[in-house]
């Protein structure tokens, strides 16, 4: 049906009957009419008033102010954005305390460690990252080469098993997460989004095959190294003076990082060697991660990012977009005896004075150290940090990107480019590592 021109007809939807022009309208509202609208606006008006008055703080925290008390902004900031850790060890406090039994883990109890389900919620987080870490084989029998069976990838899957049961066991706070927007639906529903990460890359056992399957698992990083050097590339090692064996990444090690960003893998740098992440940097498309590692130039240890590493990260020309995940180790944070929150917000800014604090985040490692800062004893604390960096004058732009909006980014960003290379018909890799002799 046409529509009608200048009938005087009213859509069905709004009623029967001849329209009113808005001259006709003026000339219909007597005096006590518009007193009445008048009066009504104005009382709306009052009451939206002392609404806002007395419940300013509240509103605050949803439109954009905070509180000026330190505790009370962290506690408001954490409530809509919430902590998302790089890399808590719980898993292997299951494997050494509990031999994997999920049945004997109780969660919602005071546990042992620095993790549980109480002071989770405690302390407002939000996801973290559930490291399936497996130690390195010991030198002599895992071979010069890296080549003799060692049970690494065997125990890995029993750390993937065991992650997954303890997400399994308490469905109404964990949530299996693989994917940054999955991360974001766990948090609207009030769970703890549970992500899995791969401490090494001695857990693969040379094989890009290996790494597939771990995604299929559900694993969304694999950090390069752990203290150990390894087939694909070189690590910083625990103590100055570690011989390179690769002087960087391995041939494999380049094809591996080239799988990663296919499949959405987060290449993760904390362990690696200096060379190693220069070239990493370098090499891939996506963007990476340091899960838990800390600054070399507010602490001199092997382990902590230098300066002129962390001037590769950004999202300029030449850079590679990453987060680097404060580590919460006393050893990798201060001199004996000197590690406390302070100390920890000292890294955390420096790191953000070189890269930009939209490329920090938190990578605790809770329950894989054996010591904490004071201050930052367990997961239950870190709004005493968000609190330190608030009186420091963080805003909470930057603070709620260091507890987890720049780890999503880096996140969907290697999302993006998996998505973009598979489109393009990217094949899989199916390099096998040179000093295999069974294939």
């Amino acid at each position: 049906m046409s529509s009608s021109t200048n009938t005087g007809e009213q859509a069905p939807l709004l009623g029967d009957g001849p329209s009113l022009n808005s001259q006709d309208r003026a000339k219909r509202q007597t005096p006590a009419a518009r007193v009445t609208i008048y009066g009504s606006l104005t009382l709306l008006f009052v009451v939206a008033l002392i609404l806002g008055i007395v419940f300013w703080e509240k509103l605050g925290g949803f439109v954009g102010n905070l509180p000026k008390d330190p505790e009370k902004a962290a506690k408001r900031l954490l409530d809509v954005a919430p902590i998302i850790d790089g890399h808590i060890d719980l898993p292997i406090l299951a494997r050494w305390a509990f031999r994997n039994n999920a049945t004997a883990i109780d969660l919602e109890g005071d546990l042992y460690g620095h993790v549980d389900i109480p002071r989770l919620r405690k302390g407002q987080v939000g996801g973290f990252f559930w490291s399936v870490y497996v130690g390195c084989p010991d030198d002599e029998a895992a071979g010069e080469d890296y080549i003799n069976a060692t049970w690494r990838v065997r125990d890995t899957l029993e750390q993937i098993d065991i992650a997954r049961e303890l997400i399994r066991k308490y469905p109404q706070t964990f949530e299996l997460s693989k994917t940054s927007n999955e991360i974001k639906s766990a948090i609207k529903l009030g769970k703890v989004a549970s992500l899995l990460g791969v401490e090494g890359g001695h857990q693969l056992g040379n094989s890009l095959s290996v790494l597939r399957q771990y995604y299929e698992l559900g694993v969304r990083y694999v950090t390069l190294t752990h203290t150990c050097h390894n087939a694909f590339a070189d690590s910083c090692g625990y103590v100055p003076g570690i011989k390179p064996r690769w002087n960087g990444l391995s041939p494999l090690g380049k094809t591996l990082i080239e799988e990663m960003n296919r499949i959405g893998m987060l290449v993760d740098l904390s362990h690696t060697s200096d060379e190693t992440a220069r070239q990493a940097l370098k090499l891939s498309k996506a963007p990476v991660i340091w899960s838990h590692s800390s600054s070399r130039a507010v602490h001199d240890h092997p382990r902590n990012v230098p300066d002129d590493v962390l001037a590769l990260v950004g999202t300029e020309d030449n850079k590679t977009d990453a987060v680097v995940m404060v580590n919460f180790a006393p050893a990798f944070v201060a001199d004996d005896g000197k590690a406390d929150l302070e100390a920890v917000a000292d890294h955390v800014e420096h790191i953000a004075s070189i890269t930009g604090k939209k490329h920090v985040g938190i990578g605790s490692d809770f329950d894989g150290i054996e010591s904490v800062p004071k201050g930052l004893e367990d997961v239950s604390k870190y709004p005493a940090l968000i609190a330190e960096l608030y009186r420091r004058g963080w805003t909470r732009f930057e603070l709620s990107g260091l507890t987890g909006r720049n780890l999503l980014r880096v996140m969907a960003g290697a999302e993006r480019v998996a998505k973009d290379l598979q489109s393009v018909g990217t094949e899989p890799k199916y390099d096998i590592y040179t000093k295999r002799n069974d294939l």
